[in-house]
């Protein structure tokens, strides 16, 4: 099953906003109508900008929570903290709420919401995951749609959409409320999400260091300067160029589209563009482009100028490996970055693109051209010799975070 990616119903905002507060009694529980992309509540409600996608959940596990809210089974409370500023952040329970409001609005990553927020750009693979979602939906429970209909025309819908349509007006789930300034906020945010779902070790890094120009070029990166604009406080024209590097990165990095199993020898350097490996991977090569590791003391990115660093460096490492641009080495993915069996292997990545970064360093990028048809034979002939290289180059890159979690 594939996740359904509902990060474009809830927008992210900065927590350190402020302003004069603005006391008062709080909802203790919010209905469907609180969901409606119109209503007070909906349209002030928002995720802390260090949010992790909200891309987690497959479209059984959406359909089952619509279903579960449908039926009044018991939920748990969403939690939320109100900012100075009248915002209400989602402190745990974005999944949830994003699946309701996906049904309430008919948009599982394809509508109308997600391509305003993916400027209208939405991959292949996340239209197919939200229809697929919401034929899922619809099957189950009904289309929210249909259970506006059965409130006037009940003989144009299932007998079950009608029964179900009559209780919706009474349900609601519970809320509860964290109290403090937005340093609470923050560390209830992250005490929360460590004991119900972990953070992978990337995601956590990612969050806590979100304004270093290596977790911006990161995000920038995976989305192609699509989605939330981690760069958005830079100026008009750096975050343009932050968009404009990005796209050309993910394009060399994961263009033609990976299709398992492998039919075809046109495959990307930097196998699936969405998967457990995605992340890590970009955070990794651009953290090898650049000389970071975990002992790097780097400073916020204030203006976008070590971003941009950040990101021209790693492009140029990128079009080195194999791309359009001439002074690329145009290295075979399915000699250097697969197994044999058509598995992408991100310690092969780290390992090449370590390799390439000394060659060049070292002034011997013509001597490996001269000699490269007879190590490619090699590599090719013998699995062996590949991890025999891949072990020269893992001392040198286990100072980077992350990389010995794919090493061989």
């Amino acid at each position: 099953m594939g996740k359904v990616n509902l990060d474009a119903l809830i927008p992210r905002e900065d927590f350190e906003i402020q302003e004069n507060p603005n006391p008062g009694k709080k909802k203790e529980t919010i209905s469907i109508e609180d969901i409606k992309l119109k209503s007070f509540f909906f349209i002030n409600l928002r995720k802390p900008d260090f949010q992790r996608e909200t891309n987690e959940w497959d479209e059984k596990k959406v359909a089952d929570f619509i279903k579960s809210f449908i039926e009044g089974d018991l939920i748990p409370a969403i939690i939320l903290w109100r900012s100075s500023s009248g915002y209400l952040f989602i402190i745990d329970g974005s999944h949830r709420l994003s699946s309701l409001a996906a049904w309430v609005n008919d948009d599982y990553g394809d509508g109308k919401i997600s391509k305003m927020f993916y400027d209208g750009i939405i991959p292949d693979e996340q239209i197919k995951i939200a229809e697929k979602t919401r034929k899922l939906v619809n099957s189950i429970v009904g289309s929210y749609s249909d259970f506006e209909l059965a409130l006037t025309h009940p003989d144009k819908v299932r007998p079950d959409i009608v029964k179900n349509a009559k209780n919706l007006a009474a349900l609601a789930i519970q809320l509860q409320w964290v109290e403090g300034d937005a340093s609470k906020a923050e560390s209830s945010f992250f005490k929360i999400n460590q004991q119900a779902a972990p953070i992978n070790q990337t995601e956590l890094t990612l969050l806590k260091t979100r304004r270093k120009p290596n977790s911006i070029a990161a995000r920038a990166i995976i989305r192609s300067g699509k989605g939330h604009k981690y760069w958005s406080k830079f100026a008009e024209d750096k975050q343009r160029e932050i968009q404009k590097l990005a796209t050309e990165i993910n394009e060399i990095l994961f263009e033609p589209k990976l299709v398992t199993p492998i039919k075809t020898l046109d495959i990307p350097i930097g196998g699936k563009r969405y998967s457990a490996q995605t992340l890590p991977l970009i955070l990794d090569f651009i953290n090898i482009s650049n000389n970071i590791t975990q002992s790097t003391d780097l400073e916020d990115d204030i203006k976008g100028d070590e971003t941009i660093k950040f990101l021209k460096e790693t492009l140029k490492i990128a079009r080195l490996i194999n791309s359009n641009h001439p002074s690329s080495l145009g290295l075979h993915p399915v000699v250097y970055f697969y197994s044999k069996d058509g598995r992408h292997k991100p310690a092969l990545f780290y390992g090449v693109v370590k390799f390439v970064i000394d060659l060049k360093k070292k002034k011997k990028l013509k001597e490996f051209i001269k000699v490269r048809t007879g190590i490619e034979k090699i590599l090719w002939n013998y699995d062996y010799l590949i991890q025999q290289i891949n072990r020269k180059y893992r001392s040198a890159i286990k100072s980077y975070p992350y990389i010995s979690d794919f090493l061989f």
